[in-house]
């Protein structure tokens, strides 16, 4: 991994179009991008689609990147990356449904939702057909374009501000917490093996130090000093 020295030399270089610089910054930044990409996966998009987008907005990043701001590449990057993927899919969905059909089908839900609970039965078809001047078949056809599939970065057409879909999802991460996340998950990639192994079994599958010992053939005692190591290598990395 790059020094913070290194890397900024090598930003500014590759802003003066040095195309070497590029390449060592990718290389180096690779775990961070699959890392954000792993987000976005099963979604209906190809693995190496979502790279290739991914690589756009990392080129950005790179280009736009501001060191006067005293904010971290990585903490500029991931934003950068995660909108060009978003526009990607969101411009790119393999289902696509009219505008008028998915107003007709949010007004119907609505009529359904509030008939419902008026009197504790479901509306007829006949009687959404008539409440909004359509053919019985148009209802039919509206209620399951609402079942098909969509983009999570579909907009709600009745919505004035244009929201979309994924910010009606409840997140209980900030995009702070978020970002942190995908920080220190590219830093744990960055561990050897026993290294990462050992943060592994520690604080993801909440083994003790004796039970990570009999695993590795170690003492306790040495687990013990290897894992204080790891954390101060890990927190020295992630305060870059």
């Amino acid at each position: 991994m790059l020094k913070p020295d290194e890397l900024l030399e090598h930003l500014r270089r590759a802003k003066q179009g040095d195309e070497k610089s590029k390449d060592v910054i990718f290389t180096n930044n690779t775990p961070l991008i699959k890392s954000i990409i792993r987000r976005f996966t099963g979604k209906g998009v190809e693995y190496d689609d979502l790279y290739q987008i991914a690589c756009i907005g990392f080129l950005k990043a790179i280009n736009n990147f501001d060191e006067s701001f005293g904010v971290k590449f990585s903490t500029y990057t991931v934003p950068m990356v995660i909108g060009e993927i978003k526009r990607y899919m969101r411009d790119n969905g393999a289902i696509k449904v009219s505008r008028t059909l998915k107003i007709l089908a949010n007004k119907i839900n609505k009529y359904i939702d509030a008939f419902s609970a008026e009197h504790n039965v479901q509306p007829s078809v006949e009687d959404i057909a008539e409440k909004f001047g359509v053919t019985q078949d148009e209802v039919v056809v509206a209620i399951d374009s609402a079942r098909m599939p969509v983009s999570i970065f579909d907009k709600f057409e009745d919505d004035e501000e244009g929201s979309e879909l994924i910010n009606k999802i409840t997140c209980t991460d900030g995009e702070e917490k978020i970002l942190d996340k995908i920080h220190l998950s590219n830093i744990i990639e960055h561990l050897n093996e026993r290294e990462r192994k050992i943060i592994v079994m520690r604080f993801f599958r909440d083994r003790t130090q004796t039970e990570i010992a009999e695993d590795l053939g170690v003492s306790q005692v040495q687990v013990s000093r290897l894992e204080n190591k790891i954390i101060d290598k890990i927190r020295i990395e992630y305060q870059k």
